[in-house]
């Protein structure tokens, strides 16, 4: 079934963040994106812009829920505070290997109160730990080991209990990493902790984007 030009248009703007976030703090021009969208589509007829036009505008309103909710997310995140990690290192091993042998790498890591987390992936298992036992990793999983990061930092972001009840939280934390062009490596959440590896370089960047 062909798509109607509101169909069209609301994909559109779902598929392009930063005319969706123009859109959102009024900074569009309709007519320019009416243009734009129309040249893209390939549907530039007289009516198919004026249809465009009309169909933006009402995304536009329907936006203004999304601005609500945003304002709440800050809200919750101004209460949230930040715990940094430097000399962070990530390993990536095979899935076929001997689990108890992690196991007692964890606990060895755990009595010293170091850092020490374990994913487990489809076919691989990822461990987020510090510098300091690069060796210890290395040594046991050599062969085992399908690709390994240092120089990196883990960006531990602490909400309350209330990120249970509001959408939208993880996803707009993530936003801000795009925009200001920071990878994540990796990411997991523990409850009210959200934890973010990205690159070492990155920290003072993301500090500052992270501040509410």
């Amino acid at each position: 079934m062909e798509k109607t030009t509101t169909e069209l248009t609301n994909e559109y703007i779902k598929n392009h963040p930063h005319i969706k976030t123009c859109l959102k703090k009024g900074l569009i021009n309709y007519s320019s994106l009416s243009r734009l969208i129309a040249k893209e589509l390939n549907i530039e007829k007289k009516t198919s812009k004026e249809a465009i036009l009309i169909a933006a505008r009402r995304f536009k309103e329907k936006l203004q829920k999304e601005v609500v909710s945003e304002r709440k997310v800050k809200e919750l995140l101004a209460k949230s505070e930040i715990e940094i990690k430097n000399k962070i290192i990530v390993f990536i091993l095979e899935k076929n290997i001997n689990f108890d042998y992690i196991d007692k790498i964890q606990k060895s890591i755990k009595q010293e109160f170091g850092v020490f987390y374990i994913l487990e992936g489809s076919n691989n298992y990822t461990i987020i730990t510090q510098e300091k036992y690069f060796n210890l990793i290395e040594n046991k999983f050599k062969t085992k080991t399908i690709k390994k990061n240092k120089d990196l930092a883990l960006i531990n972001f602490k909400t309350t209990k209330e990120i249970e009840q509001m959408p939208g939280v993880l996803s707009y934390i993530t936003s801000l990493f795009s925009e200001n062009g920071v990878n994540i490596i990796e990411f997991l959440s523990c409850w009210t902790d959200s934890l973010f590896i990205i690159d070492s370089k990155d920290v003072n960047k993301t500090i500052e984007f992270l501040k509410f």
